[in-house]
C-alpha cells in the first residue's frame, strides 16, 4: 500500500501572508499619490512664477528720478521717467500753484546749459504724465519747470521766464 507522504508532514506555506499584500498596495497607492501632488505642485508653482514674471514686465521701471527744489531748497516737485513706456511722472510737492494764465513747462537741461522742453503741464493735479522719448533726456544732467503765459509761451526753445525750479537729474540703480 502506498502511504500519503503529504497528510504526515506539516506543509510549508509557498505564498505570501494577506497583510503584506495589502501593506504593499497601500503603499504603492501612497507613494503614487505623492508622486501626483508633487507633479501637480510643482506645475503651479511654474504658473505661479509665469504669472509673476509677466506682472513685473508690466511694472513701470523708473531708471531716472529728479527732485526739484525752490529758492528756498525745500522740495517743489518729483519727477521720475519711465523709459519703458517713455513716461515722465511729475509730482507736485509743495502747494503752489500757477496762475489762470500760466502753464508749467518742464525743460532738460544739458551739460551746455542748452534748454530743451519736454512738455507743458497743463492742469493743476498733484501728479501728472508726460510723453518723453527717450532721446530728449540724453545729455540731460538737471531738470528744471518755468511758469511761463499760456498764449506766448517760449520762444526759440528757450524759457522766457526764470527757471522756478531745478534739480539734478539721477540714475537710479536698478
Amino acid at each position: 500500500m502506498t502511504e500519503d507522504t503529504n497528510s504526515t508532514t506539516p506543509q510549508a506555506s509557498t505564498g505570501v501572508s494577506g497583510w503584506w499584500r495589502a501593506l504593499s498596495i497601500f503603499l504603492a497607492l501612497v507613494v503614487f499619490i505623492g508622486w501626483a501632488f508633487s507633479a501637480s505642485m510643482y506645475e503651479q508653482f511654474k504658473a505661479q512664477i509665469h504669472h509673476l514674471e509677466a506682472k513685473l514686465i508690466e511694472i513701470p521701471q523708473v531708471r531716472e528720478v529728479s527732485v526739484l527744489l525752490d529758492d528756498a531748497q525745500a522740495p517743489a516737485m518729483l519727477l521720475t521717467y519711465d523709459p519703458k513706456n517713455q513716461k515722465l511722472q511729475v509730482q507736485r510737492l509743495n502747494d503752489v500753484l500757477e496762475g489762470r494764465e500760466q502753464a508749467l513747462h518742464v525743460w532738460a537741461i544739458a551739460e551746455d546749459d542748452t534748454p530743451r522742453m519736454l512738455g507743458v503741464l497743463t492742469n493743476k493735479y498733484k501728479t501728472q504724465q508726460l510723453d518723453v522719448p527717450t532721446q530728449a533726456l540724453e545729455g540731460a544732467r538737471t531738470l528744471a519747470i518755468s511758469v511761463e503765459n499760456k498764449d506766448r509761451g517760449p520762444r526759440d526753445g528757450k524759457p522766457r521766464q526764470p527757471l522756478l525750479f531745478k534739480g539734478w537729474l539721477v540714475q537710479k540703480a536698478i
